[in-house]
């Protein structure tokens, strides 16, 4: 009895082990893996990318970078060491800032800023006349920040906000800003397609800039070469940046003053 059982279980372990092989002749082949792509695939353009083109290289200047855009060579930027001749007393007959200030047409409640504001020589009387608006103060440089903050505090001006940028990006809130001033300090930003799409998306639709540099076509103007610019040159780059030309001041005695505006649509 025992050895018949035994002999049951063997024939029932081989008729199991048969059925298996069975239903593993009977299943499809497994997929073969896939060949691997011949070409990888290219990744994706930046979504926000300047012209082909708008940057490239030179030899250094004794006052420039070695970097070029749309063929003009970025300047070195001022350091904080520079405070002395942002303050000096010839400014206003130089350059007559009042009428520059008067020329923004600046109104109680709107939302400004200046962008490579330095000393703040000009931010402080931009948030006297915008406030309650408030006046952003953008730098990359925390010293000019520490000295045009301790000026605000002494004049009592609690709506002038200093901000630490960067040279990709101002850090100012999206569509906010009224007007954007920059003034002799657009020339020396290495990269200036990221700075200008950034203060693009910082204005308002309707938001105008008010770009002032001295002027490349005057040689009685006595600034560094590489600190001056054309105003072909300034509209080419502003332009390209997606911004609308409004018209150029002529009141100031050596710089442009040049306006430009967000469209209203894209």
């Amino acid at each position: 009895m025992l050895q018949r059982r035994t002999i049951r279980q063997a024939f029932a372990t081989v008729g199991g082990s048969l059925a298996l092989l069975a239903l593993a002749a009977c299943a499809p082949p497994p997929p073969a893996p896939a060949a691997p792509a011949t070409t990888p695939a290219a990744p994706p353009a930046p979504a926000d990318a300047p012209p082909p083109g708008a940057y490239g290289e030179c030899e250094p200047s004794a006052d420039g970078i070695g970097r070029t855009y749309f063929g003009r060579e970025i300047a070195h930027f001022m350091s904080h060491a520079g405070i002395p001749w942002l303050e000096r007393d010839s400014r206003e007959s130089e350059e007559r800032t009042s009428a520059l200030l008067d020329a923004l047409d600046l109104r109680p409640g709107l939302c400004v800023a200046d962008i490579g504001a330095g000393s703040g020589r000009l931010t402080v009387p931009m948030a006297q006349r915008v406030a309650p608006g408030i006046a952003y103060a953008t730098d990359i440089q925390p010293e000019m920040l520490a000295f045009l903050e301790a000026r605000a505090r002494t004049e009592g001006l609690a709506n002038l906000k200093g901000i630490l940028g960067d040279t990709l990006d101002v850090h100012l809130p999206e569509a906010s800003v009224d007007l954007v001033l920059l003034v002799d300090a657009y020339h020396e930003f290495d990269h200036p397609w990221e700075m200008a799409r950034s203060m693009l998306r910082a204005l308002r639709p309707g938001g105008r800039i008010a770009l002032v540099e001295f002027r490349a076509e005057d040689p009685e103007v006595p600034i560094k070469a590489l600190h001056k610019m054309t105003e072909a040159q300034c509209r080419r780059e502003f332009e390209a940046a997606g911004f609308r030309w409004l018209r150029t001041d002529p009141r100031l005695p050596w710089q442009h003053l040049v306006w430009f505006e967000r469209p209203l649509t894209p």
